[in-house]
This record gives C-alpha cells, sequence and structure tokens, in this order.
C-alpha cells in the first residue's frame, strides 16, 4: 500500500445534512466500478433506519485537504442478546472514491472497524469477526482486504432469470394453501427465527426488525407470500418485491424474491419450488420482466441447485472475507 500523501480528515456523521454527501460519493463510485450499487437520498434515509443501526454513531466519512468528501464507512455491529448470535461480526460496508484510493483511507476504516471489535469481545466476551464483501470483478478490493489479514469465508451467488415466456405453476405439497400479508408480526418473528437458526450468520429478529421491513417503499403485502400447513400453522414464507427507485437508476423493471424459507419439517417436499414459482407469478404480474435473487453459495438447504434448476442462472458472485485477529 503506498503511503497518503494528502492530509485526509475524518468525522463522523451528522444526519440528514449528510445523506446527498454518502449518496454523491456512493455515486461517483458507482460510475467507475459499475456495481449495480447506486443510490439515492430516499433509499439511504430508509437504510439507516434499520433496527440496531446509529448513523451518527456508525457511519464516518472522509474528506481531503479541500474538506471534498471522498470517502465512508459503515460499521453493522450485531445487536440483541450475545448467546442467540451465531457466529458474530461486525460487516464493515465502504466506499473511496476512484482518485482517492489506496492511499491510507481503506486501513484506516478497518483500523475503526477493529477497535470496535474489540470493544465488543471485551464487553460481550465472545469471539467476533471483522467482515467486508468484494464482489469478483473487485480484484483490487480483493488485493487490499488480503494485504490487510482478510480471507475468504463465504460466497454469494446473485442469479436471475427473465419472466418472459411460459412460466410454470406452482404445485403445492397436499394440504398446503398460501396467503399474502396476514402474518402478524410476532407469527412472524417466529417463523423466521424457527427457519434460519441453522444458518450462516443468523442473527434473531426482533418485532422491530418486522416493522421497519414492513414499512420500506418496495414492501407490499400482496407480495409477502407464507404458506401455511394443514393444521393451520405457517410452514415457509418468500418475501418478493420491486425496487421502483433501484429500476429507474439501473433502466430495467426487475423484480426480487428478497426472502425464501422453509421450515425444516416441511423441506425436500417441493413447497420451496412451489412458494418460488408463485413469487414469480405475482412478480410478473407486478409489471416486472426478469426477477433476482442472492442466495448463499453453501446454503445447507441446497437453495443454488433448486434456483438452477428453475431455470436461474448466476451473473455474478460475492466473496464475503473475515479476519478474527488484529494486525500486528
Amino acid at each position: 500500500m503506498t503511503t497518503a500523501t494528502i492530509n485526509y480528515q475524518l468525522r463522523p456523521y451528522t444526519y440528514e445534512d449528510d445523506l446527498q454527501t454518502i449518496v454523491a460519493i456512493t455515486n461517483s463510485c458507482e460510475a467507475h466500478d459499475q456495481l449495480e450499487e447506486g443510490s439515492s437520498i430516499e433509499e439511504l434515509r430508509e437504510e439507516y433506519g434499520e433496527p440496531g443501526f446509529t448513523p451518527t454513531e456508525d457511519v464516518i466519512i472522509w474528506s481531503d485537504s479541500d474538506q471534498t468528501p471522498v470517502g465512508y464507512a459503515e460499521y453493522h455491529a450485531p445487536y440483541g442478546e450475545p448467546s442467540e448470535i451465531i457466529d458474530p461480526g461486525i460487516f464493515v460496508w465502504f466506499k473511496v472514491v476512484p482518485e482517492a484510493r489506496d492511499q491510507g483511507i481503506e486501513a484506516q476504516m478497518f483500523a475503526i472497524g477493529e477497535e470496535r471489535r474489540q470493544r465488543i469481545i471485551h464487553e460481550w466476551d465472545i469471539p467476533i469477526k471483522l467482515r467486508v464483501v468484494a464482489r469478483d470483478t473487485e480484484t483490487d478490493r480483493a488485493a487490499l482486504l488480503t494485504s490487510l489479514g482478510f480471507v475468504p469465508e463465504r460466497y454469494f451467488l446473485r442469479m436471475a432469470q427473465p419472466l418472459t415466456g411460459t412460466l410454470l405453476p406452482p404445485t403445492w405439497p397436499q394440504g398446503i394453501t398460501v396467503r399474502a400479508g396476514d402474518l402478524s408480526v410476532p407469527e412472524y418473528v417466529a417463523l423466521h427465527n424457527t427457519i434460519w437458526v441453522d444458518h450462516f450468520g443468523y442473527e434473531p429478529w426482533k418485532p422491530e426488525d418486522v416493522e421497519y421491513y414492513r414499512t420500506l417503499n418496495f414492501y407490499d403485502p400482496n407480495l409477502d407470500l407464507v404458506a401455511y400447513a394443514p393444521d393451520g400453522q405457517p410452514a415457509g414464507f418468500c418475501w418478493c418485491s420491486i425496487h421502483i427507485e433501484e429500476n429507474k437508476r439501473n433502466q430495467r423493471n426487475d423484480g426480487w424474491i428478497g426472502v425464501l424459507g422453509i421450515r425444516r419439517e416441511y423441506r425436500s417436499i417441493g413447497l420451496g419450488r412451489a412458494l418460488l414459482r408463485e413469487g414469480m407469478l405475482r412478480l410478473r404480474a407486478k409489471g416486472a420482466d426478469f426477477v433476482r435473487l442472492g442466495v448463499d453459495g453453501a446454503s445447507p438447504t441446497g437453495a443454488t441447485k433448486l434456483y438452477a434448476s428453475e431455470g436461474f442462472e448466476t451473473i455474478y458472485s460475492r466473496t464475503l472475507y473475515a479476519r478474527s485477529e488484529p494486525i500486528t
């Protein structure tokens, strides 16, 4: 890494005043990197309302000697009961404009992350990692992370397929019914936590998490599908969405399979496939002409095989890097 020749300064985020600052940095990076990671003030404001995240404490902005903002970092730490979180980590999301990269800002960002990691280790008395993601095309970022002691930990795939042509209808397992948007907050919390407790990075949802997601601009109760077992208990869910702001920015008309999960006792009977097909049909009915999703490349449920068998193709991958020891 080269030695910084510019006196970069850092300061905490000051809420609404800095939304435009961060959006400008993000979109400057997007124009150069072409990662489909642009943003808008409206989208960022919603993102920063996520439970457990306090922008004035968890966002840092870097500026050059002319006071021009050139980068920012977000620090997303787990919250809740430590004993309930599997393999906890602090996730660092960062952007640095191209002309300011490789001049020491990134190392400062992760030094701050390391300070936060050590603080949580001290407070919780449990191991915790520092994590960051890089897309498959970000070779410079991958090299930087390696030089800072990060190692690949997990791979996540972005898969997609068109919604044109014939879509196969769902075949529901016997006794299963599906309804949209009618699960109460406590029921949704219980279902989510029952399904995901054996998955990588599990952190239990709380009522405020469900309430938050249901206030987002792209939330549509008609695309919030819940499958019910013959005894009336929820057996799985598929949350779909259409992101209007993102589609405008990318000049597309995509829909998303946001989250798809099945309770263990109802796996391997075709319920996941049926919910996926139902979600795709509903997205097309809402006007989407393409569908996308993200999936853990090592999903314990074999989700990648399901999606591939339904026509989804991998369009890119992201690597999750982790560091559990400070650099000496």
